[in-house]
């Protein structure tokens, strides 16, 4: 388990960002204890630069994230994946043609340790759903098809007609309006329940914002994130 890290710097916020810097996380990622100075400094200390200590350590869920990370990173056999591969391909054909009626053009391949499927037919959009709920559950269908019998860690990820791009750039202006507002305002706002996906691109966009800060609150289906001032 990491030990807690101690940084310098000549005020708090110089402190704490030297510790985020150095330890390559966010402020969400981390406790931040500011560490008493010395109340009994002389008249001639006064005119020596002052010094600020900020003690840093992971929280517990950065600890498992970066645990999660290093599983994923464990080289997957390329026989086991291709096998995955052609489980999708063949519950894919069949689902589309039952469906569609007619077939669906779209790729599969293998990237690192996942699966990525791409669909760019228009015929197959009733595969995105409002907000990408059908997209999130499909690809949750093609997850369970790859881990049956299979005790390997095989990501899927799914798009279908650049989905996922496009909600992404949706979310990273709505991170930086919801910013803004704060700032103006000087009040708090909690956005609507999100998937993990989601959150953490609000996350990802504010992390480096020198006046807000996330959080997410919540359980399950119901988890929000919190934008408010530092």
């Amino acid at each position: 388990m990491p030990e807690p890290r101690i940084f310098e710097g000549k005020t708090t916020n110089e402190a704490i960002e030297k510790g985020l810097k150095e330890l390559k996380v966010s402020k969400n990622d981390v406790e931040i204890n500011v560490l008493k100075e010395d109340s009994k400094r002389s008249f001639f200390d006064i005119l020596a630069p002052r010094v600020v200590k900020v003690e840093m350590k992971l929280k517990e869920n950065k600890k498992e994230e970066d645990k999660t990370r290093r599983v994923e990173e464990v080289k997957i056999d390329t026989k086991v994946l291709e096998e995955a591969k052609e489980r999708i391909v063949a519950f894919l054909d069949k689902f589309l043609m039952d469906t569609v009626k007619e077939k669906v053009e779209y790729k599969c391949s293998i990237h690192e340790n996942a699966i990525e499927v791409i669909i760019d037919d228009k015929r197959a959009d009733f595969l995105i759903g409002y907000r990408g709920e059908t997209l999130n559950a499909f690809q949750a269908i093609l997850m369970a098809i790859v881990a049956k019998d299979n005790n390997e860690r095989i990501r899927v990820e799914l798009d279908v007609l650049n989905y996922r791009e496009k909600r992404k750039k949706v979310l990273e202006d709505l991170a930086e309006k919801i910013a803004k507002s704060v700032i103006r305002t000087r009040k708090s706002i909690t956005l609507e329940p999100m998937t993990p996906y989601e959150r953490k691109i609000i996350h990802s966009k504010l992390q480096n914002n020198s006046k807000v800060k996330t959080v997410s609150i919540g359980e399950g289906m119901h988890r929000k994130i919190v934008v408010s001032l530092k």
